[in-house]
């Protein structure tokens, strides 16, 4: 195998394959990234086993073939290279060893045979159907705050992707949540999309995905079956297994009978919880906020510490309630506002608090309260 690149083209293609790889991984060949030549292009492939993900750049092939090298290793070398510089890849199968050159640069790597790197089988999938990018960014972007950390809940490890029912029809759903806070996030139903199974999208897999999803022009191509999903950009293609478990019934938890409705500039609110919440260092601190007409006041108590204080003005006209919140919560779920105003609805203090962007219903947050 012989081929120039462009160095800007391929530090792209493996940057992204070697985000895949486990870093810590007791079989030699999953470190590795499978290089393969042919006409007038290049594809890199790496795999964790559960996510593998592809990407294709246009190169001079000279002589057509295959091989595999550590993907940290040739994503560190080209990274160093001058900006612009064409890199030459030549690997001559015999040696087991592939040279890297560019300019006066000349690296020699180890190579591992091809025929053992692992290809995940294709499936069947069951559903097909192209999606905006900025569509899907917005689904996994505002729900992927309230993925569950905690391993022995592994079916809320990852963001729950179905075919949901709403006032105005059926609506493409992302929900994720870790018992905590909740977050529901509805778009336009693509065409296609409605025999779509619903999957739990792992963490990991909405990390690497993200990638795709930056140009706002591209049209992604979404193939999902029971047991994986597929999202391919132009020259990209990312393939998960998803997880294998039962998504809990979130319905049960958003609830619907809160009354006492405030409303308040998102930006100017989170700002402030973010500065109450300096002086206290504890993990977990609460954030008291009091409400009354027209005014919030944001307040944090930490005996060893000290204590803060900042009212807002708000448009807020029920009955006088005190409420405390996780600090780290509320700003997530305020930081998800794209629009000016954040509308909170409670109930009591003791009951989950719904959120929602001004009037928009398609995002929805849940956050429990604390005891202050």
């Amino acid at each position: 195998m012989k081929l120039s690149i462009e160095r800007g083209a391929l530090l792209k293609a493996v940057g992204q394959a070697q985000s895949v790889v486990e870093r810590r991984n007791t079989i030699p060949i999953l470190a590795n990234v499978l290089i393969e030549a042919e006409g007038d292009k290049v594809s890199f492939r790496a795999t964790d086993l559960d996510i593998e993900v592809v990407d294709e750049a246009p190169a001079q092939v000279e002589r057509a073939g295959a091989t595999t090298v550590s993907a940290v290793t040739l994503h560190e070398i080209v990274r160093k290279l001058p900006d612009g510089a064409l890199v030459t890849l030549t690997d001559d199968g015999a040696s087991g060893r592939m040279t890297v050159e560019a300019g006066r640069s000349n690296f020699s790597l180890a190579t591992l045979p091809k025929e053992d790197f692992p290809v995940m089988a294709s499936s069947e999938y069951e559903a097909n159907f192209a999606a905006a990018a900025p569509v899907l960014r917005r689904l996994f972007d505002k729900s992927k705050f309230a993925i569950s950390t905690e391993e022995t809940r592994y079916y809320l490890n990852g963001v729950f992707m179905h075919v949901a029912d709403s006032d105005g029809g059926q609506v493409l759903r992302c929900v994720a949540t870790d018992g905590h806070r909740l977050a529901r996030i509805d778009a336009a139903l693509p065409d296609g999309a409605g025999d779509m199974p619903g999957v739990i999208v792992p963490r990991k897999t909405v990390g690497e995905l993200r990638k795709l999803l930056d140009d706002d022009e591209t049209e992604i191509a979404v193939s999902v079956s029971e047991t994986k999903v597929r999202f391919a950009a132009p020259g990209i293609t990312l393939t998960s297994k998803v997880i294998d478990g039962t998504f809990p019934d979130y319905s049960r938890v958003i609830p619907a009978g809160n009354t006492r409705r405030l409303e308040v500039d998102a930006a100017e609110f989170a700002q402030a919880v973010d500065r109450v919440a300096t002086v206290s260092s504890e993990r977990s601190r609460a954030v008291k906020m009091a409400l009354d007409e027209d005014r919030l006041v944001l307040s944090v108590n930490a005996p060893d510490s000290g204590a803060a204080e900042e009212e807002l003005a708000v448009a807020y006209g029920d009955d006088q309630l005190e409420i405390g919140f996780n600090a780290k919560y509320l700003l997530e779920i305020a930081s998800q506002v794209d629009r000016e105003n954040a509308v909170f609805l409670f109930n009591s203090s003791g009951d989950p608090t719904l959120m929602r962007e001004g009037n928009d219903q398609s995002a929805v947050y849940v956050v429990m309260p604390m005891r202050v």
